[in-house]
């Protein structure tokens, strides 16, 4: 590991050095990438640095405790700086670990999330618009822009579906752990008997693919117009201006309506179409690679259930990792860093383990 660390130091080394040319400076694109790379290896030089610091201090300590004739109190001051030493080795050599772990290369990507009801009607569609809030205050604190590129809205203010966009630096990396079936226990406002209701909301969450990863035949798609609809009229467009794109291969169907304008329309359709091709060629790969998903660091089985929000009491359990927290009320208005940094933290320890045993 430390012989990959120096070459680390080594390569932040040499960029730091090259971004003071004035012909890099001068080339745009080499000047983006070259300040990307310095960004990405920063955190691992600087966590290397306290490292060495750390490992600096204990020699420092062992040969003070060595000294003949050492007074008490130096002695003393020796051995707990020694103690602290040590305790701060075993803690970052375990960060460095984790920091040296192959990155998701989606991570920095903006996403596209899809939010679909599932069992359960209109209290399905209901929940539905709660996770889109949810995920909406989210992102808007963390001062990422959203979109909504297509929604089917129901009588009550819920959703049959609903896609949007995030854009921003890391979105692919907080998000993409959402996806899976969502479970909502609660008891509906139609509801007189009072009884708690189980209901289900299935959530995709896509990695937004550029045009250089995956390029569509045009002869492959089939684009229909249509007017746009609403659940209350509202949102009726007297234009043709909703498109819908099937891409004949695959049957993969998407629509979009959220313009007013048939161009705009189209361009968010072919960046969903995308990215859907992109994601399910990115799962069958996976797939033909790994006999287990569960050891695949980052994917997440749309099938199986992953969270459980139950209105009663208060709470949130996702299953994957055990966790509960009663903190309900703070989670559907956006605050769910406490839920997300708990998976991070479970799926870099899997795949540190699974690094070790390698």
């Amino acid at each position: 590991m430390f012989d990959k660390l120096q070459t680390v130091v080594n390569r932040y080394e040499q960029i730091g050095e090259e971004l003071t040319h004035p012909e890099i400076v001068s080339n745009n694109e080499l000047f983006r990438k070259l300040m990307k790379e310095h960004s990405e290896l920063t955190p691992i030089v600087e966590k290397y640095r306290e490292y060495t610091a750390a490992k600096s201090t204990e020699k420092e300590a062992l040969e003070l405790l060595a000294e003949p004739g050492l007074d008490k109190e130096l002695k003393e001051l020796a051995e707990e700086e020694l103690k602290q030493a040590k305790e701060n080795i075993e803690i970052f050599a375990d960060e460095l670990k984790i920091l040296l772990l192959p990155k998701d290369p989606n991570d920095d990507k903006n996403v596209i999330v899809e939010i679909r009801g599932g069992a359960g009607g209109e209290e399905a569609a209901l929940f539905a618009g709660s996770l889109f809030r949810m995920y909406s205050m989210y992102a808007e604190s963390k001062r990422w822009s959203i979109e909504v590129v297509n929604a089917n809205e129901t009588e009550l203010g819920g959703y049959k579906e609903i896609s949007f966009m995030i854009e921003g630096t890391g979105a692919y990396s907080r998000f993409k752990y959402e996806s899976g079936v969502h479970r909502v226990q609660r008891v509906p406002d139609t509801e007189t008997q009072g009884r708690i209701h189980t209901s289900t909301v299935t959530v995709a969450v896509l990695p937004e693919a550029e045009d250089v990863e995956l390029e569509i035949n045009p002869a492959d798609l089939k684009i229909d117009t249509f007017r746009s609809s609403g659940a209350g009229g509202q949102h009726i467009n007297k234009t043709s201006s909703a498109i819908r794109v099937t891409h004949i291969p695959t049957g993969t169907v998407v629509e979009c309506q959220d313009e007013r304008s048939q161009f705009k329309n189209k361009d968010k359709a072919l960046k969903i179409l995308r990215s859907r091709l992109l994601d399910e060629k990115q799962r069958e790969h996976d797939e033909a690679i790994a006999s287990d998903r569960k050891s695949q660091v980052g994917t997440g089985d749309r099938s199986e259930r992953i969270r459980t929000y139950n209105y009663p009491q208060g709470r949130i359990t996702d299953h994957r990792i055990g966790l509960t927290i009663y903190k309900l009320e703070q989670a559907l208005n956006g605050d769910i860093d406490e839920v997300i940094d708990a998976l991070i933290t479970h799926y870099r320890t899997e795949a540190l383990k699974a690094s070790e045993e390698q």
